[in-house]
């Protein structure tokens, strides 16, 4: 039996390994440790630099209907679903009658504040869903098998 030897076939990848972990000299000359973040979709990012308190990292969101305004604190990493639960507590709207539109669009309940870009001190805008509203107005008039015809 004959044994083959693996000599240079394959390059090793500790060169790459070690120079993560070392510190990196800025412009000017001042070292400084690049930290990593795994992201939920699994992209590894260099790390944000947020407010922190504590070990978590808190952000503080505004939160405008149309005749009030909110000011949330909440984790960057949280999804749109979790502050509609914190909104649910504030404005009485339940997290199924809400819908928050940032940048102009409507965002999800399962998509996540830094991956969208939510940074400190940002708007989102809260609405209730119209047809929620039209369920709610038909239950007060009384019938909520008669349909308001427009």
């Amino acid at each position: 039996m004959i044994k083959l030897r693996s000599k240079g076939f394959f390059r090793s990848n500790s060169k790459v390994a070690v120079a993560v972990g070392k510190s990196i000299a800025g412009i000017d000359g001042n070292a400084s440790e690049i930290k990593w973040e795994l992201r939920p979709g699994g992209m590894l990012v260099q790390k944000r630099e947020c407010e922190n308190v504590g070990d978590q990292a808190i952000i503080t969101i505004r939160v405008s209907t149309v005749s009030k305004s909110h000011d949330i604190s909440i984790q960057p990493t949280s999804t749109f679903g979790e502050l509609k639960m914190m909104l649910s507590m504030v404005t009485c709207l339940e997290a199924k009658e809400q819908r928050l539109l940032y940048r102009g669009k409507e965002r999800e309940d399962y998509e996540h504040l830094h991956m969208v870009g939510v940074k400190d001190k940002d708007k989102v805008l809260l609405f209730q869903d119209p047809s929620v509203k039209e369920r709610r107005l038909q239950v007060i008039a009384g019938s909520p098998y008669r349909t308001i015809s427009v």
